[in-house]
């Protein structure tokens, strides 16, 4: 079963006295990573919010927003005065030097640290809000876990036609294979025959065995296409497994790659060189979806 590394899930559940709303948005990566946004007061659940994670997921980035919100939890915002006057002598001398007048007090309340929210809850009682929040988290990874089971049986059999149409290809290959060395020769004769037809010269038998011998050693693929065969096979035993793959199926892809390669560098033949734009096309494809694969 494959995974995509792209999923969103959000929830929000709530209590007489408290309401949590949790969404989780996640892209792909080559390690796990994970980011939490929370309230400063909720900052040590970080810890337990990656873990939770860490036991569903195992590659992509996974950002975290938590929001949490207390009926009965008095909150009210107070005045920063050092931060305040630090930015209003800024202001002041650069509107000095502008020739500008002073602006007010109150234009800088937006800016960062101008304002202060103090909270009445102690430390200590976020414990207790803890259940609610596990909830929440536990039910915003199950709808982005199904976003990405989803996504990945998409992406599955995408994977899976390119592979079958890869086969196909690599058996026109096969069928071309014997011909390459036999095509060769009968050029070779040909263009001997051409060269020669106005002397007297003989060229003997042997010596265009020879020639044609080393031909066949250098262009023989029958290698290339076992191995291709039995990549195309793992792919499908990959595409199967009960567990995502996508590791793997970044190594075979390469793997895949270097086998065609080789069979269109060593076997000049038309008919293979058509096949292997054919191939290689597709192990790009492939190449591509399992970038996003976990």
């Amino acid at each position: 079963m494959l995974l995509s590394m792209t999923g969103f899930g959000d929830v929000r559940v709530s209590r007489d006295d408290l309401t949590v709303a949790v969404e989780m948005r996640s892209v792909n990566n080559r390690y796990l990573k994970v980011s939490v946004r929370c309230p400063e007061l909720y900052a040590p659940f970080e810890s337990r919010i990656e873990k939770l994670l860490r036991e569903k997921i195992d590659r992509g980035t996974i950002n975290v927003s938590l929001k949490v919100q207390n009926a009965q939890q008095d909150s009210k915002y107070s005045l920063n005065p050092t931060v305040l006057m630090h930015y209003w002598q800024q202001a002041k001398a650069i509107a000095s030097e502008l020739g500008q007048p002073v602006p007010a007090i109150t234009d800088f309340l937006s800016l960062p640290g101008a304002l202060t929210e103090s909270m009445t809850k102690e430390q200590g009682d976020i414990e207790e809000n803890w259940p609610l929040i596990e909830q929440g988290l536990n039910e915003a990874l199950k709808k982005l876990c199904h976003f990405r089971e989803t996504e990945g049986v998409s992406m599955r059999n995408e994977i899976d036609a390119r592979g079958k149409f890869i086969g196909e290809e690599l058996a026109k290959v096969k069928l071309h294979a014997p011909h390459v060395v036999t095509d060769y020769r009968d050029k070779l004769l040909d263009r001997i025959n051409q060269l020669l037809s106005d002397t007297k010269v003989r060229v003997e038998p042997n010596d265009v065995v020879k020639e044609v011998g080393m031909f066949a050693e250098r262009c023989d693929i029958h290698e290339e296409i076992t191995r291709m065969e039995c990549h195309l096979q793992q792919l499908s035993e990959f595409l199967n497994h009960r567990a995502s793959q996508g590791r793997k199926l970044e190594f075979l892809c390469q793997e895949m790659f270097r086998e065609v390669n080789t069979i269109a560098s060593k076997a000049n033949h038309i008919g293979i060189s058509h096949a292997v734009v054919e191939m290689k096309t597709s192990i790009e494809k492939i190449r591509e979806l399992v970038q996003n694969i976990e």
